[in-house]
């Protein structure tokens, strides 16, 4: 299956990045616990992050299916029973930024703090764990939910390797669930707690702050030793801000699926055609007609 898939939805290899910083900090916490306001927060101290968001908003598709078979071999397994990512294969991915948060940085947590031991570690967290559980079900799982997605990922690659990082392997995986949707309703708030409790057992105390965005600019900028800004700590990403963003990654790739998609129907009704005239005008025989 996963053969057809790729024979399918093959895309161009990507170039691959080169490191021009050392990675400095890796946001382990997991998605709808302020990754974005953070995101925006190491961006105005000066890093280059690289978010959840990028990995969907990415022009060269093929860091999307890179990410995406990435998430196939760590969650849908591997024939040596063994699953890491060495620095480099990172590298050509991550080499342009030297902050990682929320999608990338979650999922591959530990394989990420392995790659670039030197590296600050933030375990940014809810301090509601229900708030948080609530949030991830209104927004993660209308996503997974919904079956005009489902459909037109079959007629654009983008879609598909989206689909395939996040509904099929990712979120799977990281709550431990058959699917997305049961994995985080059923499962999230104990694996929320498990996942925190694994970070903090990873990770030497001096080179861990945990974190909420409550929390404010003092902690990290003392972690990180940068100066305090004096603006207010940002506060993005609500509901209605993910759902505007949702739109964005969707709407032209929806575009090329319905275009793609048309392409298909029209050509199947005109080579249909063909073959019906064909046969009614005695033009093929039925040997003639499996060899089409």
């Amino acid at each position: 299956m996963e053969t057809v898939k790729e024979t399918l939805y093959n895309l161009p290899k990507p170039p691959a990045r080169t490191r021009t910083k050392p990675m400095q900090v890796i946001c382990v916490g997991l998605p709808r616990s302020a990754t974005e306001s953070l995101a925006v927060a190491l961006q105005k101290l000066g890093l280059t992050t690289y978010h959840g968001w990028d990995i969907s908003f990415e022009e060269n598709a093929g860091y999307i299916e890179a990410w995406a078979k990435l998430a196939r071999a760590k969650w849908n397994g591997k024939e040596d029973g063994e699953f890491r990512v060495s620095r480099g294969e990172f590298d050509a991915l991550l080499g342009h930024c030297d902050a990682v948060v929320d999608t990338a940085a979650s999922f591959f947590a530990a394989e990420l703090m392995e790659a670039y031991p030197e590296a600050l570690v933030i375990l940014n967290t809810r301090k509601d764990l229900d708030a948080w559980h609530r949030s991830a079900i209104k927004t993660l799982l209308e996503i997974s939910d919904s079956w005009f997605l489902w459909m037109m990922r079959v007629f654009c690659a983008d879609l598909f390797w989206l689909w395939e990082l996040y509904v099929t392997h990712g979120y799977p995986g990281l709550f431990r669930g058959k699917t997305m949707h049961s994995a985080i309703a059923k499962n999230g708030k104990w694996v929320y707690r498990e996942y925190c409790a694994m970070i903090r057992g990873l990770v030497a105390p001096e080179r861990l702050l945990e974190w909420s965005v409550e929390d404010g600019w003092e902690p990290l900028c003392e972690f990180l030793q940068k100066d305090v800004p004096t603006e207010v700590f940002p506060k993005t990403n609500d509901p209605a801000k993910f759902a505007g963003n949702v739109e964005r990654v969707l709407k032209p790739r929806y575009m090329r699926a319905f275009r793609n998609l048309v392409l298909t129907v029209t050509s199947t009704a005109v080579l249909t055609t063909a073959i019906v005239l064909g046969v009614r005008g005695g033009g093929l025989t039925s040997i003639q007609l499996w060899s089409v």
